[in-house]
């Protein structure tokens, strides 16, 4: 079976949640014998026309030069080059700047369309933008053949809204097994005496309402923030709390050293707050460190009991200050291996998107 993946920067990963999930699926169904090709921007990093026995398709990305309207044209070429692939799926990972040309989808492949999240509740949008994006969704529940959902609360919003079935698949993480306090060496911290964010710079994964917690707080302890500054936002958030206790450190995409710094860190903040299932909180689910969770129906979905949550800055100072990042710890993280180990495991996930693959060519 041949599967074209859309909808993403490309693989290997340097930029988020989608470009990470699409490296584990294609290895994935690549070693149950699918033949995978993936879009890449054509000035991704990695300019080989294969990676680890996947195929890359570069197409033409003008998001650098004229920002976000970039993204659509993008997506186009894309859409436009699936055409002539002869692919027996497509794969679309959202639905913002893509869905807008279903009417170019190729005629034969099965369209399957991950929803991702509600796109068009992101406070950083204005409501023209959001009002867009709600169209977009609509558009591309539509145009698709099957839906995934990412969470159990995303498949009720697609039920209940539009009335349509979709099949829940979430992301998947590893255990991590291998804490080495050695890999702290290069930032001159102690294991436990810090707290760490990762996260695209944005309102609505209420980064600075976590900056502001922590300096509400009476501890001392610094906060590491990682992710990319290089937006108004991000520079804005940068220029206003940089200090020794806030410290920005950009973007990391190695993923032995992201899990050494979560699991060594005393507490984790996740902000998201308008997506599904986010990978990068199942990252931090296994890798064994207490997480302080926004207060939402996405993040409760995935962590039940198993984590603390705020939804103010003075939330976050009085967690802090009465010690609730040590309080039943060992129990919180116990809790979330074993959803890691039950739910989220990563061969299950393609597991299920191989079913999902085979149900959909044998009814068609």
């Amino acid at each position: 079976m041949k599967i074209g993946i859309v909808g993403t920067r490309g693989i290997p990963n340097h930029y988020g949640g989608f470009e990470q999930f699409a490296e584990q699926l294609s290895l994935g169904l690549l070693e149950q014998g699918f033949e995978v090709w993936v879009y890449n921007s054509h000035n991704h990093p990695f300019q080989e026309k294969r990676w680890n026995g996947i195929n890359l398709i570069h197409c033409y990305d003008p998001e650098d030069k004229i920002g976000t309207a970039g993204q659509f044209i993008y997506d186009f070429n894309c859409i436009r080059d699936s055409r002539k692939r002869n692919f027996d799926i497509v794969l679309q990972l959202g639905y913002t700047s893509n869905s807008i040309w279903h009417r170019f989808l190729p005629k034969k492949p099965i369209i399957i369309t991950n929803m991702d999240g509600l796109e068009w509740k992101r406070s950083k949008y204005s409501r023209k933008v959001q009002r867009f994006l709600k169209h977009a969704e609509k558009l591309a529940v539509h145009s698709s053949d099957y839906l995934v959902a990412d969470s159990e609360a995303i498949q009720q919003y697609l039920t209940s809204t539009y009335h349509v079935e979709s099949t829940f698949i979430p992301y998947g993480a590893v255990l991590f097994k291998t804490p080495d306090s050695n890999a702290l060496t290069g930032f001159d911290i102690e294991p436990h005496s810090y707290f760490l964010a990762i996260a695209r710079m944005q309102s609505d994964n209420h980064v600075e309402e976590v900056i502001q917690g922590v300096l509400e707080s009476k501890s001392e302890l610094p906060l590491f923030m990682i992710g990319n500054i290089n937006n108004k936002y991000g520079r804005y958030l940068k220029s206003r709390y940089a200090d020794k206790q806030v410290r920005f450190l950009g973007s990391i995409y190695d993923q032995e050293l992201l899990n050494q710094l979560r699991s060594h860190a005393l507490g984790y903040f996740h902000g998201h707050s308008a997506g599904g299932t986010n990978p990068s909180l199942l990252e931090a689910m296994a890798s064994s460190t207490t997480i302080c969770a926004h207060n939402n129906v996405f993040n409760r979905s995935v962590l039940l009991d198993n984590a603390l949550f705020f939804n103010t800055p003075s939330d976050i100072a009085q967690l802090i200050n009465n010690n609730g990042f040590n309080e039943n710890r060992e129990v919180k993280i116990i809790g979330n291996k074993k959803r890691i180990e039950e739910v989220y495991d990563p061969q299950v996930i393609v597991n299920k998107y191989i079913d999902l693959f085979r149900r959909a060519t044998k009814k068609k």
